[in-house]
């Protein structure tokens, strides 16, 4: 990295319109994003409480959506570059909207069990594919709106209203469940996708660029795979942290798991609210370096904390830590790629963010099995300094 390069021009200060858009589309991601966290807790409960399956089968149809997300990206940001970042936000919301439908039928059909269990899945892939549309979508939509200088900003802000329907939906879908049933939390999942619709029908479209090329899936991401890589090796820690933590306390004879939690979601959320500007001022690479570096130590706090305070304080510098990446791994994907390509890139960014998640559990889970729960953050902090080491190199 080019220490000596100068600062980016600090973009002007956004309009009251400017605002009011980005408000618009991160309360899209947020409802989009509801019917993604919310119904996830209640999934397991139901397959297992109500329909008496097991946990292989309930982490099949959990998983099953994210897979499809994967595996549908680079289509969703080509049908983004060709047809408009609106056009895509308006097909895969109701496809999350039909989703939820599914969960309802699967809820109230009186059929066997393996039926429910066949219309739920089709829920879960109706769900996966509409993700890849509604969040691909938003996240072009708000940055063509706003000016590829804000990149960073528009990913600051979208992804604290993901972050804040996944944090806010698996209490709430437990609530649902608790009071109203699966139908309950199936008429949410249904409805909250369906107020994020309302909301995109008042945002004008943008202007495509009408180059209909085709352009292959290794091309792009022969162009931004340094910057997916160091989003994929910097979610390690994210993902185990939220997958192990609670493990590690109570394996070391500790409490207080939950308040870890916590301060790792207030150091994430406060660096997103107070330098959500950062990567777009001073560049990704940049804001990416420091911040790998703190997340690693934060890991390595954890992995060899000898009180629960010492992984408290752990936690906290964590989250600091993986807050920015994101977005500033997001600014370098976006500027390497012409306009006209810029939905797929992001489409494909955010998929190695998805493969994270959906490898890390596993992987590391077969870790900590080996060597114990802190083995857990080991990797993390090996993970975020490999990380480190390809940002300082690009």
């Amino acid at each position: 990295m080019n220490q000596n390069a100068p600062l980016r021009t600090k973009p002007a200060p956004l309009t009251s319109p400017d605002r009011n858009s980005l408000l618009r589309h991160v309360a899209i991601v947020f409802f989009g994003f509801l019917s993604v966290g919310l119904p996830l807790p209640p999934i397991a409960l139901y397959l297992h409480d109500q329909l008496g399956f097991g946990a292989g089968v309930i982490g099949f149809a959990i998983g099953l959506q994210s897979v499809v997300t994967v595996l549908t990206r680079h289509r969703a940001g080509t049908w983004c570059d060709h047809r408009g970042a609106r056009s895509v936000i308006h097909a895969g919301l109701p496809l999350a909207i039909v989703a939820g439908l599914l969960y309802l039928t699967a809820a109230l059909l009186p059929i066997h069990a393996v039926a429910k269990l066949a219309v739920l899945l089709a829920g879960r892939v109706a769900l996966g594919f509409g993700e890849s549309l509604f969040i691909t979508g938003a996240m072009n939509w708000s940055i063509g709106r706003l000016g590829a200088q804000r990149t960073g900003l528009v990913m600051s802000w979208q992804g604290i209203a993901m972050y804040a329907a996944i944090g806010l939906g698996a209490p709430l879908g437990l609530a649902i469940y608790g009071a109203a049933g699966f139908a309950g939390v199936a008429i949410t999942a249904a409805a909250s996708p369906l107020i994020a619709f309302a909301i995109a029908a008042t945002i004008p479209d943008i202007p495509v660029s009408g180059n209909i090329e085709r352009t292959p899936f290794y091309k792009v991401i022969g162009l931004i795979w340094r910057p997916g890589t160091i989003l994929f090796l910097s979610t390690i820690p994210f993902a185990g942290i939220t997958s192990f933590l609670a493990l590690a306390y109570a394996a070391r004879g500790w409490s207080g798991a939950g308040m870890a939690l916590a301060l790792f979601s207030t150091g994430y959320i406060a660096v997103r609210l107070i330098g959500s500007h950062w990567p777009d001022r001073f560049g990704g690479t940049r804001v990416a370096v420091i911040s790998l570096a703190i997340e690693a130590i934060g890991q390595a706090m954890i992995w060899l904390a000898p009180d629960p305070w010492t992984a408290l304080a752990g936690a906290l510098v964590t989250g600091i830590g993986f807050s920015l990446i994101f977005p500033s791994m997001g600014v370098e994907a976006t500027r390497r790629v012409p306009i006209e390509q810029r939905g797929r890139a992001i489409a494909n960014f955010i998929a190695f963010f998805d493969l994270a998640i959906g490898v890390t559990a596993p992987a590391v889970g077969y870790a900590a099995g080996l060597f114990g729960y802190g083995a857990a953050f080991l990797i993390g902090a090996v993970a975020a300094m490999g990380a480190l080491v390809l940002a300082a190199r690009g």
